[in-house]
């Protein structure tokens, strides 16, 4: 693997643990400042999180130049099916391994983050040739 693809990887990474904080950070103060029901705040926080990382990846990561709009639409798509594989991972891990709820949350994490980012580098962001 070359240099730029791992400078690329890492800073995919980066933004998914920024994204991770901003959206804990929303949810997390939703509910204990607010009052604010799981849904809603989970709502509150995933818009935030998905929002600084379609901005920090287009612009940073992948150092996107094609129409931001369309990017959009196939990044919230991308977004729900990465989301759609961790859930299956996780379900999975809990229903036919017998695995702890809590430690099967963390099965879905590295198949979210791999269909995310290959996603998101040759359908979202692609660069023309």
């Amino acid at each position: 693997m070359n240099r730029e693809r791992l400078l690329e990887i890492s800073r995919f990474l980066r933004v998914g643990v920024a994204n991770t904080l901003l959206g804990l950070s929303i949810i997390y103060a939703a509910k204990w400042l607010f009052q604010i029901s799981d849904i809603p705040a989970n709502a509150l926080g995933y818009s935030a999180g998905l929002t600084l990382s379609f901005f920090l990846n287009s612009h940073w990561t992948f150092r996107y130049k094609g129409p931001r709009g369309a990017a959009l639409v196939k990044f919230a798509l991308v977004s729900l099916f990465a989301y759609g594989m961790n859930l299956l991972a996780v379900m999975g891990t809990i229903r036919y391994f017998g695995l702890n709820s809590y430690v099967a949350q963390a099965t879905g994490i590295g198949l979210y983050t791999g269909t995310s980012y290959f996603a998101s580098k040759y359908l979202v962001f692609r660069r023309e040739r």
